[in-house]
């Protein structure tokens, strides 16, 4: 699969993300915390700018100090924020309290009346999708109303374009009101996309059976989609394109947390496709963008730049099974 072009619309949150500082301290016994850029959508957006593409972002944040602060750090990245628009009311932005730590790792995250939940149709509506190459969003976006009639209005509105669908998974059980609307969203969700991205257990969730996952990502290269990527963490990833299959490894890692691989490998994953990459290469480079963050500190910040990327890959082997995809 090859992309146009290098400029990418993300639909999804922006948030703050806060780290008990120094690295490895317990959040209960932190006494000053290191601040950074959230939200999987604006993280991939950062992924994205830094490895040399364009990104803008479509959400609401809240119209208070946390939302502009999140404004001023897209500023900061390069992420275009034409169509975030700020929510009043008690609206309030995702925040997440993360330790840089492996060992008995905490994450607590906070999404009482998410402001990125208030984007509505009018908002997507907006957008000029002809002047983009792909659009991406997190499963995030489809948790609750009006965001998901509005994600999927933008899908609508994308596929008129002629733009391709980009499906992160990111299950996240507490933005759901059931496990039951969840599997079904997603599902509808993953069948009108080109590329879904998930781990395991997500695949399994979306299949109603953990064991059948792996078949569920088959079914929906099958039904229509070009790609389907199932991580399974340590073990690596299978990817499935119509009448093929590859399997690849991880690239090893001294690992400070386990957070931001899944954004990082995204947005590692897309700008190899849109740099003319094989569908694998694409694949290991997503790999190895992860394998980095989780060795750094934060997540947006952590964001490789090309160089670094390109350093760390030329100075670990791939780790990929015999055979390859076009």
């Amino acid at each position: 699969m090859r992309l146009r072009g290098k400029n990418f619309l993300i639909i999804g949150r922006a948030g703050m993300d806060l780290y008990p500082d120094p690295p490895g301290t317990r959040t209960e016994d932190a006494t000053q915390f290191f601040t950074c850029l959230g939200g999987s959508s604006a993280n991939i957006g950062v992924a994205i700018t830094k490895l040399g593409g364009r990104a803008s972002l479509v959400t609401r944040v809240a119209d208070d100090a946390i939302g502009r602060f999140c404004c001023n750090q897209l500023d900061h990245y390069g992420i275009d924020r034409t169509h975030v628009h700020a929510q009043g009311g008690e609206a309030r932005n995702s925040l997440a309290v993360v330790e840089t730590r492996i060992e008995d790792h905490q994450s607590v995250i906070y999404r009482n009346g998410a402001a990125d939940f208030e984007m509505t149709i009018a908002d997507v509506e907006a957008v000029d999708y002809a002047a983009f190459d792909a659009l991406i969003t997190t499963g995030t976006v489809f948790a609750a109303e009006p965001s998901r009639s509005a994600a999927f209005r933008a899908f609508e509105l994308a596929k008129a374009a002629g733009l391709p669908l980009i499906f992160d998974v990111d299950y996240r059980p507490y933005s759901w009101p059931s496990a039951e609307v969840a599997a079904g969203v997603y599902s509808r969700a993953g069948a009108m996309c080109d590329v879904i991205v998930g781990n395991d257990v997500e695949f399994g969730f979306m299949a109603g059976d953990y064991d059948q996952g792996l078949e569920k990502a088959r079914d929906l290269v099958a039904n229509g989609g070009t790609i389907a990527v199932y991580k399974m963490g340590e073990e690596g990833a299978v990817t499935i394109i119509r009448d093929a299959e590859v399997r690849t490894g991880i690239y090893r890692t001294e690992a400070l947390k386990p957070t931001g691989a899944g954004d990082s490998f995204m947005g590692g994953f897309v700008s190899g496709l849109a740099d003319g990459l094989s569908v694998t290469d694409a694949v290991l480079q997503g790999s190895a963008a992860a394998a980095m963050v989780v060795a750094r500190v934060g997540c947006a910040p952590a964001m490789p730049s090309r160089a670094e990327l390109d350093a760390f890959m030329k100075k670990h082997p791939a780790p990929t099974s015999p055979g390859d995809l076009a």
